[in-house]
């Protein structure tokens, strides 16, 4: 039987690579097999990303946004590290971003129509089963990419962030009834949030599979 695949999207500093980690664990624990997984990934065309969100390559959005498409294939179908792989051996895929990352943050600087046509009509992107959400506002993220690393990237700005949040909840919105997302209140200390990211998880491996928008309360009050 092929696995799930879950994918854990937020803001930089929302404690992404935390929750890759705890939930991975969790699933283990249950008995499951479980593969991590990020992007960009560590292929030559993930090293062109990094690159160039560090600023060492600059480049237009629209470069960023078709990099990110390329690799994103490549992480679908690579025979030796592809997510279908993984899948198919059974394993649970829990990835650090997918195209939801470029939908919002590359969607906000070039053409998102471009953007949705590229990640959402491409035959070798798969669907994930779930999306998890890490939502936390610009002071929250700031305080935690200050706090663990002492480098920025190009859209770590405040103004750069409020926008990508923002247009998050518009690429949800527009999914509602295709994707299946959760949204969950990152803002709390990392074992809080991972119980309500498993319980999102929990409720795809034991009940309906109906895409659904779950935003939590008071989002972008």
């Amino acid at each position: 039987m092929e696995g799930k695949f879950i994918v854990i999207e937020g803001l930089d500093g929302s404690g992404k690579t935390t929750q890759v980690r705890l939930l991975a664990e969790a699933l283990r624990a249950m008995g499951r097999q479980v593969a991590e997984t990020a992007e960009p990934t560590a292929s030559t065309t993930g090293g062109l990303i990094r690159d160039a969100l560090c600023g060492f390559t600059p480049r237009t959005g629209a470069e960023i946004a078709a990099l990110f498409m390329a690799d994103r294939v490549a992480h679908n179908v690579n025979p030796v590290w592809g997510i279908g792989r993984m899948l198919a051996q059974g394993k649970d895929v829990v990835c650090d971003r997918y195209y939801y990352s470029s939908l919002a943050y590359q969607g906000s600087v070039t053409d998102p129509e471009w953007v949705y046509e590229l990640n959402l009509h491409c035959p070798e992107i798969r669907r994930p089963d779930l999306c998890v959400f890490l939502d936390m506002d610009y002071a929250g993220c700031c305080r935690r990419m200050e706090r663990d690393r002492g480098f920025r990237e190009i859209y770590e700005n405040e103004e750069a962030l409020n926008a990508v949040r923002r247009k998050y909840f518009d690429v949800f919105r527009r999914l509602e009834g295709r994707d299946r997302i959760r949204v969950v209140d990152a803002g709390r200390p990392p074992e809080e949030v991972a119980r309500d990211v498993l319980a999102a998880v929990r409720e795809l491996l034991e009940g309906p599979a109906s895409p659904v928008f779950s935003p939590s309360p008071g989002i972008l009050d």
